[in-house]
């Protein structure tokens, strides 16, 4: 109970500059976001991370363009972190406008077949944008698999937020009970699949020059309600603006090899960093867990 009335004491007193955040015009949104970014490079918050990330994905980079993909990297991270907040109160002509959603015949006519699908994307663009950009824009009832924070008060605020304009969000331990009772509905699961993965629920292959443990929940769930594939490419065009482009990688996952669909979702989106490296999470400690070795065999 202690424990409970500090955090609600926390949240208190932060939400108030939150909610004056999320009221800012973008012009004095992005004043601020500058501001933050200077505290948090003088501050070399995960700066060792960022760098190490940077330097195993990019060997043949040199020192100079590390430093200059790190420094453009924290103005994006603020930029994130604020355009988040700023959700809380957008509209719809902002959500649509802000982040645009390139529809596209074959996912026109999934919709209109009924056809549920299952979408793989990573923590690249503004994520948090593109939710909404693909309810608002689609006839799919979006479900976002997510892992809820251990702050209840803060996981309220986050859910208010992601499931404005009618998308709905599923803790990741609840997701085959959640596809089962809505295997009837229209419905397009969407995993954020690039994080760190376990090494019981992984398929081990090479990202960004490092052995990577790659998440397979979303390919095993493919496969076995037989649900179409759909990577969604999030772009950042300029300071505040993004677009969304959905691209098929499986029309019929059951015919795919073993991981091919993990495979193929992970090399897609390392096509998109090495592109563009600014935009994805190079803070997050990606590679905290190494290649399992292979055990000898006894004679």
């Amino acid at each position: 109970m202690q424990s409970l009335n500090k955090q609600a004491l926390s949240f208190y007193l932060v939400y108030p500059f939150i909610w004056l955040i999320a009221s800012l015009p973008f012009g004095l949104l992005y004043l601020v976001s500058d501001g933050l970014c200077l505290l948090l490079r003088l501050s070399g918050y995960r700066k060792k991370v960022v760098l190490a990330n940077l330097r195993n994905s990019f060997p043949d980079k040199s020192p100079a363009e590390i430093n200059t993909i790190c420094r453009n990297y924290y103005r994006y991270l603020c930029d994130l972190i604020l355009e988040t907040l700023r959700t809380l109160k957008m509209d719809e002509k902002e959500s649509k406008t802000r982040c645009v959603f390139h529809n596209t015949a074959w996912l026109n006519q999934l919709c209109a077949n009924k056809q549920s699908i299952v979408i793989v994307m990573g923590h690249y663009g503004n994520w948090e944008w593109a939710g909404p950009s693909f309810t608002l824009a689609t006839g799919f009832q979006l479900v976002v698999i997510y892992r809820p924070l251990s702050h209840p008060y803060f996981e309220e605020m986050m859910s208010r937020m992601r499931t404005r304009f009618g998308t709905r969000i599923t803790p990741v331990n609840n997701t085959l009970r959640d596809m089962v009772a809505n295997r009837n509905q229209l419905t397009a699961t969407a995993f954020i699949a690039d994080q760190t993965a376990t090494h019981e629920n992984s398929y081990w292959t090479t990202f960004l020059n490092q052995d990577t443990a790659v998440f397979i929940g979303p390919e095993k769930l493919a496969k076995k309600f037989g649900y179409p594939v759909v990577y969604m490419n999030v772009q950042r065009t300029r300071r505040g603006y993004y677009e969304v482009f959905p691209e098929l990688l499986f029309a019929d996952p059951k015919t795919a090899a073993e991981n091919e669909i993990s495979e193929v979702f992970i090399k897609r989106l390392e096509q998109e960093i090495v592109r563009e490296p600014v935009p994805w999470l190079w803070s997050h400690r990606r590679w905290k867990h190494p290649r399992p070795t292979k055990p000898e065999l006894i004679a």
